[in-house]
């Protein structure tokens, strides 16, 4: 299953880039499984989602939880919590 990632603030800093393209492996069906399989490339990845509790996700454009499945073509970004004002 093929994505678009799109990395948002401190963590396109932590991890080099802005977007990828990411064939998930087999097996990781959701953001949260997503999240472990990036954490578990080493490097920025690691350092970026090593607290993924404090991070947020969205699908397609629209913010949910981690446990929220995922399809192929989905385009998931990551960015830290954020304030409005």
């Amino acid at each position: 299953m093929k994505l678009k990632l799109l990395y948002f603030a401190w963590l396109r800093q932590e991890i080099g880039t802005n977007a990828e393209e990411l064939e998930l492996p087999a097996g990781i069906a959701t953001v949260d499984g997503l999240m472990a399989h990036l954490r578990a490339r080493g490097g920025g990845y690691a350092h970026a989602f090593a607290e993924d509790a404090v991070l947020r996700a969205a699908v397609n454009k629209k913010v949910v939880d981690t446990s929220q499945v995922l399809a192929a073509g989905d385009e998931v970004a990551f960015f830290p919590p954020f304030t409005g004002g």
